[in-house]
């Protein structure tokens, strides 16, 4: 029997997201660990991974599709010896397969990859990324040869024609929907960007904020930092301040565990462990990655956790385990040349540090 793609509860609390990439098509060879699709949460898109091996025999909900359920059937796969003929034929969303000797399944409902042959239908097959790109430099996408599976036209491919005369286009409708009387332009918002907004805003108005602001000498840390990069110099590895930071706000936290807690109506939940949440700016908006147990872990750990999530985390590719949670959150912006900051508490978390940048005096 075909196998069903359902998605999983990927984060606690996870009821229904969007299914924001396809990293298959139909056809293709599938093993266990590759990555699948991504579903967009209200904090990050998520890869999720195949579970058994097989070929990609049916997709049932495309990328774009918003609201979708846990446990929803996303698609199926097929076992070696399956065919198509296997496959339910209820609300199947079939895409062009590239196996040889298989044919596509048939609905009304799908929208195929392009093949070489399709273009000369006149309609052209595009990630939704690459055709936002396109609107947005006013590039005509039906002059891009694709490079992307069967020839769907991807980010790379507008990005690398963006400069070319030949290919610019007048407005079109979409174009002309991103502009303002003004001349400028009305950015939709990401999922994500609409759950930080309300996130933020509930937590200014049900969370009691108050700062507090102290100066704290640094000669002694610099010190430390120089010495122990000196030292890590052959190694390649380099200890920043806000590393630092992290780690004496995990020491604090576990010499002072009240603060180390968090607020509900009937109890105050103090943490088992010290894990520090770090804001880090993305293109999707604000995310913040956690450094478990940060209190026992080594300084150089911690600073290469920090760099891997980072980059992990602007790549859009954190899992749910790596963000969700964190009893206290850090956000630095000292490297911005920003003197002081009143931050937002990340509920349900009690404690935020707002760190500006370091002075001579």
């Amino acid at each position: 029997m075909p196998i069903p793609i359902r998605l999983p509860a990927i984060a606690a609390g996870f009821e229904a997201g969007t299914i924001a990439l396809w990293h298959k098509a139909v056809g293709d060879s599938v093993k266990k660990g590759d990555v699948l699709y991504g579903v967009e949460t209200d904090k990050a898109v998520v890869e999720v991974e195949a579970e058994h091996f097989g070929v990609l025999g049916a997709i049932r909900v495309p990328q774009g599709s918003e609201g979708v359920a846990v446990n929803t059937v996303l698609g199926f796969l097929l076992e070696h010896g399956e065919t198509d003929a296997d496959l339910p034929d209820n609300q199947l969303v079939p895409l062009p397969v590239r196996a040889a000797g298989r044919q596509p399944s048939v609905s009304a409902a799908s929208e195929p990859l392009e093949t070489p042959q399709s273009r000369t239908s006149g309609r052209v097959y595009a990630s939704p990324l690459a055709r936002r790109i396109a609107v947005q430099r006013g590039v005509d996408i039906s002059k891009i040869n694709g490079r992307g599976p069967n020839g769907r036209i991807l980010k790379a491919d507008v990005e690398a024609v963006a400069g070319s005369a030949t290919i610019r286009s007048a407005p079109t409708t979409a174009q002309s929907a991103l502009r303002k009387r003004s001349g400028g332009l009305d950015i939709p918002n990401s999922k994500i960007r609409k759950i930080i907004a309300r996130r933020m805003t509930a937590a200014k108005q049900d969370i009691p904020h108050f700062y507090l602001t102290i100066d704290c000498d640094l000669d002694a840390l610099l010190d430390v930092r120089r010495q122990l990069n000196e030292h890590l110099a052959r190694s390649g590895m380099k200890v920043s301040l806000n590393d630092c930071v992290v780690k004496a706000a995990a020491l604090a936290l576990a010499d002072v565990p009240a603060a180390n807690a968090s607020w509900s109506e009937d109890v105050i939940h103090q943490f088992g462990s010290v894990d520090i949440s770090v804001a880090v700016a993305t293109a999707r908006g604000l995310i913040t990655p956690i450094i478990c147990d940060a209190d026992v872990k080594p300084l150089t750990e911690i600073s290469q956790e920090i760099k891997q999530l980072t980059a992990r985390a602007v790549a859009g590719k954190l899992r749910p385990d790596e963000f969700n949670g964190g009893g206290f959150s850090v956000s630095n912006l000292g490297m911005y040349g920003v003197k002081e900051f009143s931050a937002i508490i990340n509920p349900p978390q009690s404690c935020i540090l707002a760190v500006g940048a370091a002075e001579k005096r």
